[in-house]
């Protein structure tokens, strides 16, 4: 049997998860400067498996468009090279003795445009499921308020519904905040 604070509780914690995924789906943007994620996530075939290159090697950011790649096993440098120039994000790994060396050019402006466009897309795919996890919490709280044996009035249901409706309108201002700052930081580099 579920209470409306439980309802309230669950439906927070969905939403919750939707800005953290949203967050990472936004570390592996590309702006101008050089960051590890990147190429954290590349999979790499390393012995027939597809690994994430975060597993296979040390990644660093040596200057601010540069990424340096450390294998752990040498023998995989050509494999990780490979994975990084098919994971169609415009880059162009070197090695360079035991490492490997990536330059990330700034985006072009059509490119700039594009990332925008990608970032308000994930964006709003993002607030569609927090108004989706909205959707099912009213819907739940509906149920219990007409069950007549919970013996929750229509006040306390009234007042439950307002309570998810500023849950919503606080997650989807965050993740507008988060889509903001992101476009802002691909225009400015």
């Amino acid at each position: 049997m579920s209470t409306l604070e439980s309802i309230a509780r669950d439906c927070k914690e969905k939403m919750k998860r939707s800005i953290e995924y949203f967050e990472r789906e936004l570390r592996g943007i590309r702006t101008g400067r050089a960051t590890t994620a990147l190429i954290d996530y590349v999979k790499v075939d390393y012995y027939g498996n597809a690994t994430d290159l975060r597993e296979l090697a040390a990644i660093s950011v040596p200057e601010s468009s540069q990424l340096l790649v450390k294998p752990f096993d040498p023998s995989a440098k050509s494999e990780i090279v490979k994975a990084i120039e098919t994971a169609d994000l415009g880059l162009n790994p070197m090695v360079d003795g035991q490492t490997i060396r990536i330059n990330v050019p700034p985006p072009s402006n059509e490119r700039r445009k594009q990332l925008v466009g990608q970032v308000k897309k994930m964006a709003e795919d993002s607030r569609v499921s927090i108004r989706n996890e909205r959707r099912d919490a009213i819907k739940q709280i509906d149920q219990l308020v007409k069950d007549k044996a919970n013996g929750i009035s229509e006040d306390q249901g009234k007042a439950a519904r307002g309570n998810i409706e500023d849950l919503t309108k606080e997650h989807i201002g965050t993740i507008d905040q988060l889509c903001d700052k992101k476009a802002a930081e691909i225009e400015e580099t």
